[in-house]
This record gives structure tokens, sequence and C-alpha cells, in this order.
């Protein structure tokens, strides 16, 4: 019985010897997490090539299987002899592909905080340190829009783009809409699928607040401020009609920003006619200007596939060990909490 009770006790002390060092670990990389910077590296596809091996392997298979019964001795010895002149042209080839102007490709897939920002202006500044420049910049984007200072970062890095004149086409083959049109207008040519959706210019808030509850419970929230606008409507306060007016004045505001953005690069658009918020499907976003052709993103890629080198650039950031394991619950509970009950009113608006 004792050999027993020693041996179940020496069992506990290791796992729980296992069980501290994992959670040192754990909270030792979550602590470096912290203080260190975002880090990653950019990624680069040659889409020409991809898409010659996958022509190329089409075009040999169905030809072996089309002509595998019926092909004569003599075409076998014909393609042979044609195969060695091809050899001899190789090198001339090469030096034409060499040659042909180079066209990147970037993808921009948008969320409510415009996440995929920060690889956006790794990729951006990747493309304008290029030398010699790229031809065009041909970008993929997908965004029902967001928060306004996100989105207005998004679009301020399409906007260097034109500062160190390199040509930018937007592709939008399902949504590009109030934040996500923000970031189109930027482009030399905006081009949408026949059904994509495009505009939605105008500004939505919605607070949501709990203060008659929390009287109802005899619960008292103190909010002291220095500024008269400091805080214009809370989530917990007692929202006051002059709050309400800032909130009201500030939306406009933004709403005007967003049109004069959109005027500056789109001077021919009818700003009266389609920045009360409507949102347009493709054919009728080309009749009132919102974009230039109708067309899908593969339209265009294969439009520049046959004269140009493509290449993807996709920024990948590496997540730190703490980020892979997953936070703390509670922590990462307490934290979102937190941030909710201070947010801003420029946190709930979108664009």
């Amino acid at each position: 019985m004792m050999d027993i009770l020693v041996d179940y006790g020496v069992f506990l002390l290791q796992t729980l010897t296992i069980v501290v060092a994992v959670i040192v670990v754990i909270a030792a990389s979550t602590r470096a997490s912290k203080s260190e910077s975002a880090r990653g590296s950019l990624q680069v596809i040659n889409l020409s090539e991809r898409l010659e091996k996958q022509t190329s392997a089409i075009a040999k298979h169905i030809e072996q299987t089309s002509t595998a019964s019926t092909r004569s001795r003599f075409s076998r010895l014909k393609e042979w002899a044609a195969n060695l002149g091809k050899k001899s042209s190789d090198a001339d080839d090469s030096v034409t592909n060499e040659s042909k102007p180079v066209v990147i490709v970037l993808e921009f897939k948008g969320d409510m905080k415009a996440s995929q920002v920060n690889g956006l202006r790794e990729e951006i500044s990747e493309i304008i340190r290029m030398d010699p420049k790229p031809e065009r910049v041909v970008l993929k984007l997908t965004s029902p829009g967001g928060l306004v200072y996100a989105y207005g970062l998004a679009g301020s890095q399409l906007a260097r783009l034109k500062e160190h004149s390199i040509p930018l086409t937007v592709c939008v083959d399902t949504v590009a809409a109030s934040g996500g049109y923000m970031m189109a207008v930027c482009a030399d040519e905006i081009v949408a699928a026949p059904f994509a959706v495009l505009g939605s210019i105008g500004v939505v808030a919605q607070i949501p607040n709990i203060n008659r509850l929390l009287k109802r419970n005899d619960v008292d929230v103190e909010l002291h401020t220095a500024g008269a606008h400091k805080r214009t409507l809370t989530v917990l306060g007692e929202n006051t009609p002059e709050g309400r007016k800032k909130f009201r004045e500030d939306l406009e505001q933004t709403h005007h920003l967003f049109k004069d953005w959109i005027a500056e690069r789109r001077p021919n658009l009818d700003l009266d006619q389609v920045a009360d918020g409507s949102i347009f499907y493709g054919v009728d976003a080309l009749t009132q200007g919102l974009c230039d052709r109708i067309a899908t993103s593969d339209d265009v890629i294969m439009e520049y596939a046959t004269g140009h080198r493509l290449f993807e650039l996709k920024w990948i950031e590496k997540k730190s060990l703490a980020q892979r394991l997953g936070r703390d619950t509670a922590d990462g509970a307490m934290d979102r909490i937190e941030a909710f009950l201070t947010r801003r009113s420029e946190d709930f608006t979108r664009l």
C-alpha cells in the first residue's frame, strides 16, 4: 500500500511539473509577443509561369488522349524534327520573355477593421521600391466597408501608387462598397463584374445604450471628461440632446470628407445621384459612372498574360508562439469587454 502511495505522489509531482512548465512557456511567449512588432515576409508568385504550365499540361493531355490511337509513325517523326528546331530558339524565347513589361497582382479582402491593411502597406512599399517600376498594378478587391480611419489608411496606401506614377486597375468581382469603394476610386480604372456591388457612399453609426437598464438595477455610472465633446454618445452613460446633435454633425462631416475624396479621384461622377448611400450592381454602376467597364478579374489577368510577365505579391505575417497557441481566454474576454465599454463614438462609425 505504501509503495502505491509513493508512486502516486511521484506521478502527481511529475504532472504538476509539466503543467507549470507549459504555463511558464505560454506566459513568457505572450509577454514577448506583446513587445514585438508584427513581422512577416513577402511571397512572390510567378503567375505567368503557373498559367503557362497549366495551359501546357492541359494541351498535352488532350493531344495525348485524342491522337494516341490515330497518329501515324510519319507524324511522330515530323514532330520530333520540329522539336529539334524549337530547342535552338529557346534562348531567343527567354530573351523575349525577359523583355516583357511586368504587371503586379495584389488581393485585398476587407473586413470591418480592414485588418489586411498592414500587409497592403508592405506590398505597396515594395512595389514603389522596384526598379524598374512595374507597368501596372492589378488589385483584386473585395470589401463591404468598415471603420472610417481603417479604410482611410487603406485608401491612402493605394493613393501612393499614383504619387509614383504607377497605374492601378481595381477589379471588383463581388463587392466594393462604402469603405471598399473609397479604396476603389484610387484606381485609374475600375473593372466590375456584371453583378458586383459598388457604391454605398454614406456613413452609418449605431450605438447601444444600457443606461436605463442600469438605473432600474440601481447602478450608477460616472463619466468625467475635460472637453465638451470628448464623449458625445456612450454605451453606459445617459446620452444628452447636445451629444446627439454633435454626433450627427460628426457623421455629416465624415460624409462630406468621403464625397470630397471620391470627387477628387472621379471628377465626372454625379455625386448628387449616387452619394446617398445607395448600392449599384455592375451594369447600373457602369451607367452611373461608378466603374469603367464590365469584366471579371480573370478576364483582366488573361488580357495582360499574353504580353506581360505577371507576378503576385502577398504579405505573409509571422505569428508568435503565443498567437499560435492562443492567448489566455479570460484575459482575452476582459480585454474585449473593456475595449467595447471605452470605445469612442468614432469606433461605432463606419463607411
